[in-house]
């Protein structure tokens, strides 16, 4: 019996997908609940499992086409799981070895009729293809230059020497290729593009000592590991101190709403994570409610499954403050950019030692420079400078996040 392989549910505010992988082609068995193609949607790739054990009978929804849920993207015909015949196998395979043999004993016979042998010879000849002349690999060995990526105009496609030399004055291969953007990074230029065209972006920048934090680290990161089962990073704390001051300039943590300023009474950070397929931002809700330990397991989770292409859409909806760490890949400073519809973004940069002046002397310290862009259509540099020297002053003195300073 034919059964239809259609769009599942797709998730609330999600209108269409793109077929980006079928893992099966027409002819091939599948178990039921196998995976048989991967949807992509803005955020996230949504797997289509076999709906019964059979063989996949057609494909009506090619890759790279869009799709609607309910969609029927293929068909497949029910039928149990074809038995392997062990001996059958062998046999064949036997059967397969004594061709190439005779094949190969063929080979050595001398009674050959002059017209094969010059068939044969033809054969070779066209065989060589693009291989290079003698000529062109002196002229490749000279100009150093590696003759696999030579287009031949000899014959049978044979590089010669011109062709060598014209490929050395034109610089190399000049290749060019163009790949449609993915779903997801359509998406983020979208969503970029909308920041810039919206709001009013302004960055202010301070710098933190973050000496304390690598203190705290340093002392308690085996003991805190072996009782949370997560490693102690740097994130949780920022996570803490922007939380800390968000709580004290709420209109950070605001968003705009038409003509209206929505004031948000709870703290639901965003963590800019890198993926193959692009940029994505779960969501730690309610983070003024976690731990250190909490919000570095949840981090983890995260980034497990945004790797793994495994996150949910509810993961990455919402949010009202983003934290995004540039440092991971050597960024000494930065401007980032707005997720809209929050008002604002820190940025968190590389460490580097640098000297500074503490208690009148000079001494070095592990730095970092630290960014926060807003809206400036309602948040105000007073605001957004105060929030810096905030989230500086909980960092450097951790102690302030125990007391609630």
């Amino acid at each position: 019996m034919s059964v239809e392989i259609k769009v599942p549910n797709l998730p609330e505010s999600v209108s269409d997908a793109v077929v980006a992988k079928w893992h099966k082609q027409p002819g091939d068995y599948v178990e039921r609940d196998e995976n048989l193609v991967d949807l992509e949607t803005d955020k996230v790739v949504l797997e289509v499992p076999a709906p019964a054990g059979g063989v996949l009978k057609e494909i009506t929804a090619e890759t790279g086409e869009t799709v609607t849920e309910g969609q029927a993207l293929g068909t497949l015909e029910e039928s149990d799981a074809p038995e392997k015949d062990d001996d059958e196998s062998e046999d064949q395979a036997s059967d397969e070895s004594a061709e190439q043999s005779d094949k190969a004993s063929s080979g050595d016979k001398t009674d050959e009729s002059p017209s094969k042998s010059s068939d044969r010879d033809s054969a070779r000849s066209d065989s060589s293809g693009g291989a290079p002349s003698p000529s062109a690999r002196r002229a490749a060995a000279d100009q150093g230059v590696d003759t696999s990526g030579v287009e031949g105009s000899g014959r049978g496609g044979r590089v010669t020497k011109p062709d060598v030399m014209r490929h050395a004055s034109a610089g190399g291969a000049r290749q060019e290729e163009r790949v449609k953007m993915s779903r997801l990074r359509s998406r983020i230029a979208e969503r970029m593009k909308e920041a810039q065209n919206t709001a009013a972006i302004l960055t202010s920048f301070n710098e933190v000592n973050l000496q304390a934090v690598m203190d705290i680290r340093s002392r308690y990161k085996e003991e805190f590991a072996a009782k949370h089962g997560v490693k102690l990073g740097f994130m949780s704390f920022f996570v803490k101190a922007c939380c800390e001051a968000l709580q004290k300039h709420p209109v950070v943590n605001a968003s705009v709403d038409g003509d209206e300023i929505v004031y948000h009474g709870y703290q639901d950070v965003g963590i800019a994570v890198s993926t193959d397929r692009g940029l994505l931002v779960p969501i730690l809700r309610n983070a003024e409610n976690m731990s250190l330990a909490g919000i570095e397991s949840a981090i983890a989770d995260y980034a497990e499954k945004a790797r793994g292409g495994s996150i949910q859409l509810e993961d990455l909806q919402g949010g009202t403050f983003t934290i995004t760490n540039g440092g991971v890949f050597g960024s000494l400073i930065s401007t980032p950019l707005l997720n809209m519809p929050q008002s604002a973004i820190l940025g968190m940069h590389t460490i580097k030692e640098r000297p500074i002046a503490e208690n009148g002397e000079v001494v070095i310290r592990p730095m970092m420079y630290i960014a926060l862009s807003y809206d400036h259509r309602i948040v105000d540099g007073k605001d957004a400078v105060q929030f810096l020297v905030a989230v500086k002053e909980a960092l450097e003195d951790p102690a302030r996040l125990l007391l609630g300073l």
